[in-house]
């Protein structure tokens, strides 16, 4: 038999309302809730209660201070990444699905209410789809994003005009701070309304990242040079695109130096900017059509065994083992990687520079 709700004018919620207190703050508009679904919002209730008491309680990352960093999503599906340091931590772009990206930080210890933002790279939905979802309410975090990549996203995909509210503009070559990152955005070649890329540092740790370009710009060069981890894009195989199924106006826009970047093309890059220095290289935003990890990844190897690199890790090496001279991986489209230490750090002006 379904429950009668009785709504009680002019009472106010309380900081001490139980679950047993719960059919009272019912909205009057529902007269009639059945017994079952009661009994399924009360647990939902409890679980999300206990979900985050749980995480509150997981420990920091590491005791270890640097850069760690997780790939969520890379692809026209979807792309999403974090980046922190055990006590702050942020997003970089948010187009993956939002229970994908929910989960992911949960299996690390990491609560996405305690995020401190997202940096957007662009305003494509690919990267975007679920910026808002992971804001709404959460008016600690904050969208850092070009002013012109908002404008974008407002006028060209159907979003809450609430997302401005979370908006923190930031500016090509002008550095700003989130905790103890030193972030640059730059400008990258893409065809949105606005691109950036983002070199980040963190002591004397540094990392960058480029997730769409059709070539490669002075400010590119200039950034992932002074990288010790890098993430950038290898899009397709030049034969694998020109031979197969895409219409030819798409082929057009994926090879025009606004597109995306070829296998070919950034193994040369890689190639030409590679010291020692280079520890991490991340492939990302790899075509399903026109492309395979074992081919981007294989083009790029060869490009750094020519400059003498012998050991190349393709995945991520425990800490007990020796570390490899640099380690090369393709981005998963839908899975995410495990969350790793890339670049530990020392204060600025300390260790290399």
């Amino acid at each position: 038999m379904a429950r009668r709700i009785t709504h009680r004018p002019g009472r106010q919620q309380s900081l001490f309302d139980t679950l047993n207190d719960f059919e009272e703050r019912i909205d009057a508009g529902f007269d009639f809730i059945p017994d079952e679904e009661m009994k399924r919002i009360a647990a939902r209730h409890r679980e999300e209660t206990e979900k985050t008491r749980l995480l509150e309680q997981l420990p920091e990352q590491t005791d270890r201070k640097g850069i760690f960093f997780m790939a969520i999503g890379s692809g026209s599906a979807g792309n999403c990444s974090y980046v922190g340091d055990g006590e702050t931590g942020f997003l970089i772009d948010a187009g993956s699905d939002v229970n994908t990206i929910r989960t992911a930080l949960e299996a690390n210890g990491i609560n996405p209410k305690k995020l401190a933002g997202i940096l957007l790279t662009h305003d494509h939905h690919d990267h975007i789809a679920s910026a808002y979802t992971l804001l709404r309410g959460n008016h600690d975090m904050k969208l850092y994003c070009t002013p012109r990549v908002l404008k974008g996203i407002m006028r060209r995909h159907n979003v809450s005009r609430r997302l401005q509210d979370y908006h923190e503009p930031i500016f090509k070559e002008h550095p700003f701070r989130i905790g103890d990152f030193e972030i640059v955005p730059f400008e990258v070649s893409h065809d949105a309304s606005d691109n950036s890329g983002f070199f980040i540092t963190l002591g004397n740790a540094t990392f960058c990242i480029a997730t769409d370009l059709g070539s490669i710009t002075p400010r590119v060069d200039h950034y992932m040079r002074r990288a010790q981890s890098i993430v950038i894009e290898a899009n397709y195989d030049l034969r694998m695109l020109v031979t197969g199924r895409y219409p030819e106006y798409l082929k057009a826009r994926i090879l025009a130096a606004n597109g995306h970047l070829d296998n070919d093309d950034t193994a040369r890059f890689i190639g030409d900017i590679y010291t020692p220095r280079l520890r991490h290289i991340f492939l990302c935003h790899l075509s399903h059509d026109n492309n395979t990890p074992e081919i981007a990844v294989g083009k790029v190897a060869e490009a750094l065994t020519n400059k003498g690199v012998m050991d190349i890790a393709t995945e991520f090496r425990k800490t007990s083992e020796t570390p490899a001279e640099v380690t090369l991986m393709a981005l998963p489209r839908f899975d995410a990687t495990p969350l790793v230490l890339l670049s530990e750090s020392a204060p600025a002006g300390d260790g290399e520079e």
